[in-house]
């Protein structure tokens, strides 16, 4: 996975970073749909998702078996793939959480985006270990131009 990169278009990371701060204080979630490549992946639209999680949707974020459903289905409709998620932290860095590695999968593209007293900030992407032991980085490229689906 070194060198690996996940390509997406500067107009839908402005949309994440407007959903964290249209949740913000709570957690935002929502699905990656694109394209999975040899050496990268490219993000082509977006599926925002509410925060299921109603105990702690400060600091936690939970998206339902129906929901990857959705997220499956549009994809399919559009004749790309889920090919990950995001998700914001507010008030706390762009890293993923011991909760986040508990509850993700490993293949997926994980976004986070820290959200420091209303404000995007640091935005990062990781992919989840085989063996779930841990994450690596995955570096993002931001273009002008989107392939387009």
């Amino acid at each position: 996975m070194s060198g690996s990169a996940l390509k997406i278009h500067e107009q839908l990371m402005r949309r994440i970073h407007a959903h964290g701060v249209e949740t913000y204080p709570h957690e935002c979630c929502g699905a990656l749909l694109g394209r999975d490549g040899e050496d990268s992946r490219e993000v082509l639209d977006l599926l925002p998702l509410a925060n299921r999680r109603d105990d702690s949707p400060r600091n936690r974020f939970e998206v339902t078996p129906d929901d990857v459903r959705l997220a499956e289905k549009t994809a399919g409709e559009k004749r790309i793939e889920l090919i990950g998620w995001y998700h914001s932290h507010p008030d706390a860095p762009a890293r993923p959480s011991e909760y986040d590695r508990d509850h993700a999968w490993p293949w997926y593209s994980y976004i986070i985006v820290s959200v420091q007293k209303g404000e995007p900030r640091d935005t990062t992407s990781w992919r989840l270990h085989d063996d779930r032991a841990g994450y690596d980085p995955e570096g993002i490229e931001i273009t002008a131009k989107s392939a387009g689906i």
